[in-house]
């Protein structure tokens, strides 16, 4: 990693009548020495897109093939982290809630969950194209890529959404930390089991098991890394067994043990938590509370 790393972000709130759907959109500055770059991870976390100028970053989810550059990267939910290596760029990032999945793509989540595809490429996004091909002018001008943005999207937000109450309920049951079961979700959700399981895949691409999972590895994770003082062990979620279950689940989310994690640097994505936990109350976008619906 390069010491002259200069990252700028920035978090915006999407106007009101957009908030429901999006976590935030953000605009990230890089800044290396000509010719350098460096490697970052990033954590599970809902869709997204990402339109980017400048030094075009490679991306590979573990497993799958890595995704060739490209200005317009797409994704579904994920439950691994993506490994990235960027140089010198700006980039503008679209965070999709369940809902705004829902309402903006439509697909079920379940197809491109944990996918990384060319939004130019691919069907799904092929509406967004003429937005990502435009965003940059000549001249950097963020105020004018955040109009284009927000009218791109606010021209759509009419679009009716299914299951809508249904996704509703299995979001609030997913950001609340003593919502610890499939039963409890159940439960919260007042969903018979084989409807919350065909919810959760349609909408939040996983079964509630799994997302019940990633979210108490992320609130750990979130805890260490705005607090490493902690340690690992002060920053485990009161709801794992003992350190040897979160280590197991580091390694199905992350691909790297607890150690190897917080020995690698993140000179890009510890810039970006900080940020978003002071603009948006939640450092990743997976703990993300739908802003319409808390005090934030």
């Amino acid at each position: 990693m390069s010491a002259d790393c200069q990252v700028d972000v920035r978090f915006h709130q999407p106007p009101e009548a957009l908030r429901a759907y999006f976590t935030t959109f953000y605009s990230t500055e890089v800044t290396l020495p000509p010719g350098e770059r460096v490697v970052d991870y990033l954590h599970p976390e809902w869709a997204g897109i990402r339109i980017i100028t400048g030094d075009l970053p490679d991306a590979e989810i573990a497993g799958r093939e890595p995704l060739p550059p490209t200005a317009f990267i797409a994704q579904g939910p994920t439950s691994t982290t993506v490994r990235f290596t960027a140089g010198s760029l700006r980039l503008w990032g679209i965070g999709l809630l369940p809902l705004g999945w829902a309402k903006f793509v439509g697909t079920p989540a379940d197809r491109l969950a944990d996918v990384l595809v060319d939004g130019h490429d691919h069907p799904d996004f092929a509406e967004y194209a003429p937005l990502a091909d435009s965003l940059f002018g000549a001249d950097p001008d963020p105020a004018a890529e955040l109009e284009r943005i927000t009218r791109f999207f606010a021209a759509r937000v009419d679009r009716k959404v299914p299951d809508e109450s249904r996704i509703v309920a299995c979001h609030d049951a997913l950001i609340d930390p003593d919502v610890a079961t499939v039963a409890e979700m159940a439960e919260h959700t007042r969903l018979p089991s084989y409807t919350l399981e065909r919810t959760c895949r349609r909408h939040f691409g996983f079964p509630p098991q799994l997302l019940l999972r990633r979210q108490r590895f992320m609130r750990s994770l979130v805890q260490f890394m705005l607090d490493p003082s902690l340690k690992w062990i002060g920053a485990i979620d009161a709801h794992y067994h003992d350190q040897a279950q979160f280590v197991r689940d580091f390694h199905r989310f992350m691909g790297m043990s607890p150690r190897e994690y917080a020995n690698a640097p993140h000179p890009i994505i510890g810039a970006v938590m900080r940020s978003r936990f002071e603009a948006a109350g939640a450092a990743v976008q997976a703990l993300h509370v739908p802003t319409a619906r808390n005090s934030v």
